[in-house]
């Protein structure tokens, strides 16, 4: 099948490189290594013919890190490869390693540039290919706002401008002002901003709050933390009596005045079995997000879709 060199130290488009090539063969098996995980035979092994000829793919990453004498069983398949194996190599650049890279260039592969995109022109290229491939139009002012804004991360830069096609209304061109509004969110989005979206019953805000909030660093945790709180809140200013001043219960309630007026609004669409129901939903998620389960955030989003539905 041949031999794929992916040369550049840009990881997203490294990352891209080898899906598409893995898209390309989808009955072939598939095994990726990282170079530092790698020990002495590894190379060899996972090379090494298979006794009924199934088609694979072994993708080894960050080969410039390789110790030498794993470098020599990459050399090794060079002169010996096997027709049903596409070994993808990447390397990304700089001095280190180049011996073994000089010696893949001449066993004739297939080339992908990964370089790092360093000027502005390179991340506007980036950004225009980004909304063409997913078949939106931006502004010559919303891309140089993304630039501004994350152009120091090419991954977080891709990621922005799917989330701003996902989020800007389909058929308009993207602005400044959407990247304005898309940066504001990821600023000040927090796990009680998610909270509070979600006890209102806003369920398309509290997913969007949810996404800014992890892509603005805040650990799930801290999200599953704040909807418990909240629900913790409901659950006192429910038994108290609406006759009674919020000053006077915040002593009592261990609370501030207006955290019992948000909770008395919010608790007007809530009954004891929709509390309970959701109480049951953020402690699911709470486990999943501690190890219970495969995909924490997909246990994050479905904790919001059960707690909305319950408003």
């Amino acid at each position: 099948m041949g031999i794929t060199l992916l040369q550049g130290g840009e990881a997203l488009l490294a990352d891209r490189a080898i899906a598409q090539i893995i898209a390309k063969s989808k009955d072939a098996t598939v095994t990726q290594f990282d170079a530092s995980e790698l020990e002495l035979g590894g190379i060899t092994d996972a090379l090494s013919p298979s006794l009924f000829g199934d088609a694979r793919i072994i993708v080894i990453k960050e080969i410039q890190d390789l110790a030498a004498e794993l470098g020599e069983e990459i050399t090794t398949y060079l002169d010996a490869q096997d027709e049903n194996v596409q070994l993808v190599l990447w390397h990304k650049g700089g001095v280190k390693g180049k011996a073994l890279l000089e010696k893949i260039k001449k066993a004739a592969p297939t080339l992908i540039a990964c370089d790092v995109l360093k000027k502005d022109g390179e991340k506007s290229e980036f950004i225009r290919a980004e909304f063409k491939r997913l078949g939106r139009t931006i502004s010559t002012e919303a891309v140089q706002g993304l630039i501004d804004a994350l152009g120091s991360d090419i991954r977080e830069l891709g990621g922005a401008c799917s989330q701003l096609a996902a989020d800007v209304v389909a058929g308009k061109m993207i602005d400044e002002t959407d990247v304005q509004k898309f940066q504001n969110g990821r600023i000040e989005t927090t796990g009680f901003d998610v909270a509070d979206a979600a006890l209102d019953g806003q369920r398309d805000v509290a997913l969007i709050a949810l996404r800014n909030a992890l892509a603005t660093g805040t650990d799930p945790v801290l999200i599953t933390s704040a909807l418990a709180g909240s629900l913790r809140t409901l659950a006192k200013v429910s038994g108290a009596s609406r006759g009674v001043k919020s000053f006077d219960l915040a002593g009592p309630l261990g609370l501030a005045p207006w955290q019992i007026d948000k909770a008395r609004r919010q608790l007007s669409k809530w009954t004891p079995a929709t509390l309970a129901g959701a109480v049951v939903a953020v402690a699911q998620a709470d486990a999943d997000i501690k190890g219970a389960a495969v995909d924490p955030i997909h246990s994050l989003e479905r904790a919001i879709i059960a707690i909305t539905s319950r408003v």
